[in-house]
């Protein structure tokens, strides 16, 4: 079920970095993940904006900062029916609207970026032309995501109330694991449509609260490897987790992002 051409509402079905240099991250994830990087539109309107593609099939997006200060990052897109009206339930529920609603050049669909109410970045997006990723869960793609928040009670509360989602302890993780799953009717894959780790001690007081992006590779070490040597960093060694190997990585620009070496069920 790696091929998909629509999502439900309330599931993640884009994934987007903003770049100081799109030729240069382009460079870095065709190296890194097999990607090719095709122009969307017309760059006076998008700036440049790119897909990555894998396959002929879009796996990302690639964009240039747009305001001063903004940092290198990658975001996580939730598919919903109204961007307008999601926007309204995240100010109901403590977030803030980042950026207003607006139809995105070349009339693909209707976004806007929001925080929730720790503080953690997340778009929503309203399908027009074009409904998502067409390739996830293979190495070369984008596969998972995960907030990494400091307070689990509230990202509930701010979540369920947004999107509908539950939360539930990961079925594979020890009882004291500070590790749970999302979940929402009508989601693809039942062990969850995404992650939550509470923050301990092991992730420094000073990094905020934030949705982490993950990539399936073929080789975790080899792609820590490639990473490190082209200006990148590692923050841990690859580590064994239920569905693979995992490490964690910023880019050569900082932008930070997780990569998985999977070992998932035949039919995810």
């Amino acid at each position: 079920m790696s091929e998909r051409s629509e999502y439900n509402p309330g599931e993640f079905n884009w994934v987007e970095l903003a770049s100081p240099d799109l030729d240069a991250s382009a460079a870095f994830y065709g190296e890194l993940l097999g990607w090719e990087s095709v122009q969307v539109g017309d760059p006076e309107q998008t700036g440049g904006y790119r897909n990555f593609t894998l396959n002929g099939k879009a796996v990302a997006g690639l964009g240039p900062i747009m305001g001063q200060g903004q940092p290198p990052a990658w975001s996580s897109y939730v598919n919903v029916t109204s961007a307008d009206e999601t926007a309204g339930k995240v100010g109901e529920a403590g977030g803030k609207v980042m950026m207003e609603p607006f139809d995105i050049p070349g009339g693909p669909g209707r976004m806007a970026v929001c925080a929730d109410a720790e503080g953690a970045f997340f778009s929503i997006y309203q399908a027009a032309s074009f409904n998502g990723a067409g390739l996830v869960n293979e190495v070369g793609t984008w596969t998972w995501n995960q907030l990494v928040t400091r307070d689990k009670d509230k990202a509930t509360k701010f979540y369920g109330e947004v999107f509908g989602w539950s939360l539930e302890k990961a079925a594979e993780a020890p009882p004291d694991a500070p590790f749970f799953m999302w979940q929402v009717e009508g989601q693809l894959w039942e062990e969850g449509l995404a992650g939550l780790m509470t923050a301990g001690d092991e992730i420094p007081s000073e990094v905020p609260p934030h949705w982490q992006v993950y990539f399936a590779v073929e080789d975790a070490q080899k792609a820590v490897d490639k990473t490190t040597a082209a200006g990148g960093k590692s923050y841990m060694d690859v580590i064994e987790i239920p569905v693979g190997k995992l490490g964690i990585l910023d880019d050569p620009h900082g932008a930070g992002f997780g990569i998985i070496e999977p070992d998932y069920p035949e039919e995810r």
